[in-house]
């Protein structure tokens, strides 16, 4: 089968297992790739994200993935929501999850679809093939962009004229060749509202991020004591942030995905507080089994849900922060002791206060949560 012949079948065979675009691109950047991914770690952005810095090589360029590669199939597919994210985090009362942890695992989701399609492909053409959904060191926004599926926004995530910013991607790298498409042209103009919207101030120029104050590497890479200048801004995020996605103006054109897998329980979009709160380790696996919510794992997760209670203004959520004082993960007894904070005054925390705590985290949460208790809610 020619290569034209076989790219007019890439784009059927990618419509039957569920993608709404497919661009072919060479597996090699034409884009100063790898001076950009290089200034990002220069400069420590990846915080605590080493692996970034220790698979920079094979990183900057395709070819060092798979020295043999000629073309790179970049699939995508819409996962929109069905209403506007920024919604979510008004209502005080939940926990907000980033919309594309609302339903399965995407990586599980797709690459059983990309393999299916690579296997028929090297079946047609006699080509070697490598698939890959994002668990790899491939930089699959910069290939989607120099194939034409949309460009990287000032956030530096993808930005499609016909999806707005909702977008998974997965890549076949081949040995093959195929006629290429042209890439994107960037459409941000003038505009910042991704950078001005951000709770944190993440963004340090139009195009940069640094991740040590996304809320989203925060939240599910950073395993830490999340430093005091972001808890309030955090808010109810406990998995994952879209603001950034969310305000783009180009959502107009966004549509809501129809694939069942990433919409299912619109339901538990809602998780409650007071709910949340009371899990335990066994019942947090149980209830994320599936879900991308599961690799943040329960220690960090509860200390999410705790900061995301301390700011919930709601003191009827005391009683089962109140619980967590006593568990034996230090970084969930100091989000404790801080979402107690924002409730209690300094006499009724220092009645609290355990006379045998030894970690020196949990030590200093309760000496700034004693000299420098907010004068929120009290109960």
């Amino acid at each position: 089968m020619k290569s034209a012949q076989l790219k007019s079948w890439l784009h059927k065979a990618a419509a039957q297992y569920g993608f709404q675009q497919v661009a072919i691109s060479s597996a090699t950047f034409e884009m100063p790739i790898a001076e950009r991914l290089a200034y990002f770690i220069e400069h420590d952005y990846h915080g605590e994200m080493r692996w970034l810095a220790d698979t920079q090589n094979r990183r900057s360029a395709p070819t060092h993935m798979w020295e043999n590669a000629k073309t790179a199939i970049i699939l995508a597919c819409n996962y929109g929501p069905d209403t506007d994210p920024l919604l979510q985090s008004e209502n005080k009362d939940i926990g907000n999850i980033s919309v594309y942890a609302r339903g399965r695992d995407y990586h599980d989701v797709l690459k059983g679809r990309l393999k299916q399609i690579a296997s028929q492909l090297a079946s047609k053409s006699s080509w070697g093939v490598k698939v890959f959904v994002d668990t790899a060191p491939l930089m699959e926004k910069p290939l989607a962009a120099q194939a034409g599926i949309g460009w990287q926004g000032k956030h530096t995530n993808l930005v499609s004229r016909e999806f707005g910013s909702w977008l998974f991607l997965g890549v076949i790298l081949t040995d093959g060749e195929l006629p290429v498409d042209a890439p994107s042209q960037d459409h941000c103009g003038h505009c910042t509202a991704c950078m001005d919207i951000c709770p944190t101030q993440a963004f340090p120029a139009p195009y940069q991020l640094d991740a040590r104050k996304c809320i989203s590497y925060l939240t599910i890479e950073f395993k830490g004591h999340i430093p005091h200048p972001f808890r309030k801004q955090i808010g109810n995020r406990i998995f994952g942030c879209d603001d950034c996605l969310a305000v783009c103006p180009w959502n107009k054109f966004a549509q809501h995905t129809q694939e069942i897998k990433f919409s299912l329980g619109a339901d538990s979009k809602n998780y409650q507080l007071d709910y949340l709160l009371q899990l335990d380790e066994t019942e947090f696996r149980a209830i994320f089994a599936g879900s991308p919510v599961k690799r943040a794992g329960y220690v960090s997760f509860m200390r999410n849900v705790l900061i995301a209670a301390g700011n919930a203004e709601n003191p009827k959520l005391v009683q089962w922060i109140n619980s967590h004082l006593t568990s034996d993960s230090p970084y969930i007894r100091a989000m404790a002791v801080w979402a107690l904070s924002c409730y209690l005054k300094a006499d009724q925390l220092g009645q609290m206060m355990p006379a045998d705590e030894q970690d020196r985290n949990v030590q200093e949460e309760w000496k700034q949560a004693l000299y420098h208790v907010n004068k929120a809610p009290v109960v």
